[in-house]
């Protein structure tokens, strides 16, 4: 009872003792994670001029881009290009702001009719653009459809963000002119010319191993050239790759397989206790049904021409007689063998027109359709009652029912296209037909009420049954592959890695630089696991792990941590020693002469006395010895006659001396190369504006840390 009592006396002690624990559970919490106090909102995937990019924005942005760049494109891509359309539009954005450019309703009226001029669903009888089918387009879609009403402010914005650029590029290129002066100048540049008599000492005379360049030496060279040593963070990293790819005796398998099914065999029928004679390819009567069991690629029942064949087999299967069969044989990826089934002339090329009725669910159709198969191929039907009576009515139906855009300005026609152009069904009728023959067709496309104009050039064309069998490891070298793997990265525990693997007989790949938002492994692809274990805080120089990749398993280990600032000197050496060794050849060169004319520098250094002739300013190029502006631009400071002192170059020390001064041509006018400066500066100022706006701006890049990568 004591001690209850005192537990109560002291309860707002206690109180406290608790709160202030846990407060400092939570803080210690924090200060763990990134300092979470004082940093950025993990929603903020960057910020650009103070403009935030939250991480909801940035995804949408980035789904819109994924299905506007198709499945080909990798989550990596799409996200770097949605970043740099991102900061590309707030650079700019800060500069209409500042000018107070902006995109009117006028303004956006007029773009929307000079974009829409020639959309159908716009124009009037007339054949003119007109405002209120416009007007009342955009209102059904909102009344009918939030998503497609999205999709179209969506368009009206990029149109937008189009225009304040291009009136923003132009009020700079108001402002850029050619003057005379500069015509004259560029001129000059061009036409002012010099022969020259010169001696040249390469830096390569001195042998560089002569040249001592110490740490301390690249050190200093880097501090005295920041800006060109600065570096993002980046890792190092060596791999070995175990690739699963099929065995000599894997392909040898897979030929054996192939070349059994060729003939007849005895299969044992347990129903009827017997065995039954089972047909092979040589002999089989169903060619697709055959070809269907046994291979990796389905029966394709199209002709060919000998051109669609593979090219080093094309005559060997084409000249065969019905029937008979080639191979096996290897053509990409795979081992075939390939049987003549048919042979007959069909045109290389045809003519057509077309009428498309899509249905719901079929490809490329507008969200906007409601009909259904079964009404689509009525609506089919009575369209093609109506163009077989009367074939002149072919454009008029074109123009009020179909929905292909891709030739609805040409009466629904096709001109002259080659064999298998278009999908198997419309090909096989246009090819398979004659002309002026007219039906209904169904694609994945929708129903095509369709009519022959033209067929020409008959050849002869192939129908090949193939069977293919995808060359891949067994499940024996597979499982080889894995234990191989598995013992190098087990053995690695008190080995070193290069040594292991030259030991084994594996190929060490290093790959040095790889930045934080990179996705590509030179050798292996686009591998962001391996990326982001590079740059794991958990990860240490020395680590190893393996990956499991497309084709196997890659065993890697970070060589290299190289954080954001100034190049470290064994980074810099590659080019930093070469710069200082050219420096320090250049003073031992101007040290040791004395000559002050090219004949006595010739004599002293065992070389020739040279010539060059109409070098100028616009090309400083001195033949023989390379580019050398430096070189040309003191020629071009001398009189005729006049020697210079040594000149560091380029590829070594000069002297030279000027033997003739041709001066351009005047003319009357300058004006022509005036617009040529013009023209120059035109071609160049939007890369170079933006990239300066780029450089100038505030740019912070939290992708990384807010796992947008």
């Amino acid at each position: 009872m004591a001690v209850l009592n005192k537990i109560r006396q002291r309860s707002l002690f206690l109180i406290i003792i608790i709160a202030l624990a846990l407060f400092s559970f939570v803080l210690a919490d924090l200060f763990r994670n990134g300092n979470a106090l004082t940093s950025k909102s993990q929603n903020i995937v960057g910020t650009i001029n103070g403009k935030d990019i939250t991480r909801t924005e940035f995804l949408e942005k980035v789904e819109v881009a994924q299905k506007q760049l198709g499945p080909n494109a990798t989550n990596t891509q799409v996200m770097n290009r949605v970043w740099d359309q991102e900061v590309r539009q707030a650079v700019l954005e800060t500069q209409y702001n500042k000018l107070g450019i902006s995109v009117e309703k006028d303004q956006m009226r007029d773009l929307l009719k000079t974009a829409l001029a020639t959309t159908p669903e716009f124009l009037n009888g007339a054949g003119l653009f007109d405002e209120n089918k416009l007007n009342e387009y955009i209102i059904n879609l909102k009344e009918t459809s939030p998503q497609r009403y999205q999709d179209w402010v969506s368009y009206e914005e990029s149109l937008s963000t189009n225009a304040l650029q291009q009136n923003y590029f132009n009020l700079v290129k108001a402002g850029l002119t050619g003057t005379l002066e500069e015509g004259k100048l560029e001129h000059r540049l061009e036409g002012n010319k010099v022969d020259i008599k010169f001696v040249q000492i390469p830096f390569s005379s001195i042998v560089d191993s002569t040249i001592s360049v110490t740490k301390s030496d690249i050190s200093s060279y880097i501090e005295k050239h920041k800006k060109q040593y600065q570096v993002d963070a980046s890792r190092d990293i060596n791999y070995v790759e175990f690739k699963e790819v099929a065995t000599v005796e894997d392909e040898n398998e897979i030929t054996k397989a192939l070349t059994d099914i060729l003939n007849d065999k005895d299969v044992y029928n347990e129903a009827a206790k017997a065995n039954e004679t089972v047909s092979g390819f040589l002999k089989t009567n169903d060619n697709e049904d055959f070809i269907n069991s046994n291979s990796d690629i389905k029966f394709d029942s199209r002709f060919v021409f000998k051109s669609a064949l593979p090219t080093a087999v094309s005559d060997s299967i084409f000249n065969l007689n019905v029937g008979d069969v080639y191979g096996p044989y290897k053509d990409n990826g795979y081992f075939k063998i390939s049987k003549l089934i048919a042979v007959k002339q069909i045109p290389d090329s045809a003519k057509v027109r077309h009428i498309l009725i899509p249905f719901l669910g079929a490809n490329g159709a507008d969200p906007e359709v409601k009909l259904t198969d079964i009404q689509a191929k009525q609506k089919a039907d009575s369209i093609f009652a109506v163009v077989k009576a009367d074939k002149s009515k072919f454009p008029d139906m074109v123009k009020r029912f179909s929905s292909d855009q891709g030739s609805l300005e040409n009466e629904g026609r096709y001109d002259w296209h080659p064999y298998n152009t278009m999908v198997p069904e419309f090909n096989d009728f246009e090819f398979g037909g004659k002309v002026g023959d007219i039906g209904v067709v169904k694609t994945v496309f929708g129903f095509h009420i369709i009519e022959i104009e033209g067929l020409k050039d008959a050849q002869k064309a192939v129908q090949v049954g193939t069977i293919a069998r995808k060359i891949e490891p067994s499940q024996a070298t597979i499982d080889k592959v894995f234990r191989d793997a598995s013992n190098f990265e087990i053995s690695l525990g008190n080995k070193d890695f290069q040594e292991l693997a030259t030991e084994n007989k594996y190929v060490v790949r290093p790959v040095n630089g790889i930045k934080e938002l990179d996705e590509n492994i030179p050798g292996i692809g686009n591998q962001r696991p391996i990326v982001r274990w590079a740059f794991d805080e958990e990860s240490k120089v020395g680590t190893i792990k393996r990956f499991d990749i497309p084709t196997g398993y890659a065993i890697v280990q970070l060589v290299g941590k190289h954080n954001k600032g100034l190049m470290s000197v064994e980074e810099a050496t590659v080019t930093a020693m070469p710069a200082i060794r050219k420096e320090r050849k250049a003073k031992l060169i101007r040290d040791r002469i004395k000559a002050k004319n090219l004949n006595d520098l010739a004599a002293a250094e065992n070389t020739t006395v040279r010539i060059a002739s109409a070098i100028n300013m616009k090309n400083p190029t001195i033949s023989g010895a390379g580019k050398e502006p430096m070189v040309v631009g003191a020629a071009f400071g001398l009189k005729e006659g006049e020697t210079s002192k040594l000149i560091e170059g380029n590829n070594g020390m000069y002297m030279v001396e000027v033997t003739k001064a041709i001066p351009a041509a005047k003319l009357d006018s300058y004006q022509s190369f005036a617009n040529q400066v013009e023209k120059q500066k035109m071609n160049v100022v939007n890369t170079k504006l933006y990239n300066a706006l780029k450089e100038a701006a505030e740019i912070e890049d939290n992708r990384v840390k807010t796992k947008i990568e």
